[in-house]
């Protein structure tokens, strides 16, 4: 077990903490790609769901997301290292055998399996990623995380594609040969990689803090307004437009070129120009493209909109190093799992609640996003130039740069 303030050297120079985040990152989307790219389609053309059961699969999915804050639990028993590693292994098996399922009570299981997996994985993975790296380094190092999770997931599509378009392969294959390529990954970083840990020893209790509500508010927002984007925005280029399960493909596949190409620069923009600025761009785009969402009739701007709202989605680094300048240190795996059941909160009756909505009229679930938008860019506006603790809101900053008489 090696810490990062230890002298000791691991055996091989990239048995460093920051590669094994790079691996872990590339397991993700082997099989969360896969299950994501073939689902409105296998749902619709295996499992004859509407808006209604998919609204209530994605509420579903995001309800092991709402328990995150049991993570604090595990990890009296379990290293943070190991959990994440157990984490990404279950995602693996529950979108292997999505495809074996093809019903609407099966798919809703194996959804909440594949999400157990997913949802404590991204939960750990944000409190290691905290703890392992430097505050000065984080934001370029978490946009490499996303460039290197998309050129996985670009890789994915890429063969789904071609498996779809030149082989004609079932969805049950398609669905096993993702898990077990994660499964692979979580086995090898198992083996090749030793135990990390950080400086600071975490607390072992649920930690929720006055000072991180502009946090928390941002977190709760984000979770709100993503499930738009997540569930109706995907859902819409196929029952409105029609688009087949190979050109939903092709639009993943240009938003993980995005990724590749400029998630690590965005993480240096952060660095550069702050969290604040950051933020700001991202939910004024979001806006206009939420907006838009409501009226588009021609399915070139919808794919348009869609690779847009997308590409903001980077942006998200600036939340991640705001909580990690304003945070105690000891507080970062707590705060993990809290935030991401805040992140949660909403998206576990909100699809539900949308999916009827949209039977009635699919403008008013993408003008709901708009609102949702404005309100995370009030209080973006809230975040100080320079956050640290003390400061973790602007006027905290205004008042400590006013002189004492």
């Amino acid at each position: 077990m090696l810490s990062l303030s230890s002298p000791a050297k691991t055996r091989f120079s990239w048995q460093r903490p920051e590669i094994l985040l790079y691996v872990l990152s590339a397991g993700v989307p082997l099989s969360f790609a896969t299950w994501q790219a073939l689902l409105n389609n296998f749902a619709i053309e295996r499992a004859a769901y509407t808006g209604v059961e998919i609204g209530i699969l994605q509420s579903l999915r995001e309800v092991p997301g709402f328990m995150a804050f049991t993570t604090i639990f595990v990890l009296l028993v379990l290293r943070e290292q190991t959990f994440a590693l157990i984490s990404l292994a279950l995602l693996g098996v529950g979108t292997a055998i999505t495809g074996l399922f093809p019903s609407v009570v099966g798919l809703y299981c194996t959804t909440v399996l594949m999400s157990i997996g997913f949802h404590y994985y991204q939960t750990v993975e944000i409190s290691l990623s905290l703890q392992w790296l430097e505050k000065g380094h984080a934001a370029e190092v978490l946009g490499r995380m996303i460039g290197i999770a998309a050129f996985s997931a670009l890789a994915t599509y890429g063969l789904i594609y071609l498996t779809k378009t030149l082989l004609a392969l079932d969805y049950t294959f398609v669905y096993m040969a993702g898990g077990a390529a994660t499964l692979a990954l979580a086995l090898f970083a198992w083996l090749a990689f030793p135990s990390f840990e950080g400086e600071h020893e975490q607390r072992k209790h649920l930690v929720l803090r006055r000072r991180y509500w502009l946090y928390y508010a941002l977190t709760f927002m984000s979770g709100a307004r993503r499930q738009i984007f997540i569930v109706f925005a995907a859902f819409m280029m196929v029952e409105k437009f029609g688009y087949s399960v190979e050109a939903v493909t092709l639009l993943f596949l240009v938003n993980c070129v995005f990724n590749m190409l400029f998630a690590a620069r965005i993480g240096r923009l952060v660095r550069q120009f702050g969290e604040r600025l950051a933020l700001t761009i991202e939910y004024v785009g979001l806006i206009g493209v939420f907006a838009a969402y409501a009226f588009v009739q021609d399915p070139w701007i919808a794919a348009g909109l869609y690779i847009l709202d997308h590409a903001f989605f980077a942006m998200a680094i600036a939340m991640k190093t705001y909580f990690q300048k304003i945070a105690d240190p000891r507080d970062i795996a707590p705060t993990a799992g809290v935030a991401f059941t805040i992140n949660h909160i909403a998206a576990v009756f909100l699809p539900v609640l949308l999916g009827f909505v949209w039977i009635v009229s699919p403008e008013i679930v993408f003008l709901a996003g708009a609102g949702m938008a404005c309100i995370s860019l009030l209080l973006a506006r809230l975040v100080p130039e320079r956050p640290e603790p003390g400061t973790e809101v602007i006027w905290n900053e205004r008042a400590a740069s006013v002189p004492a008489e």
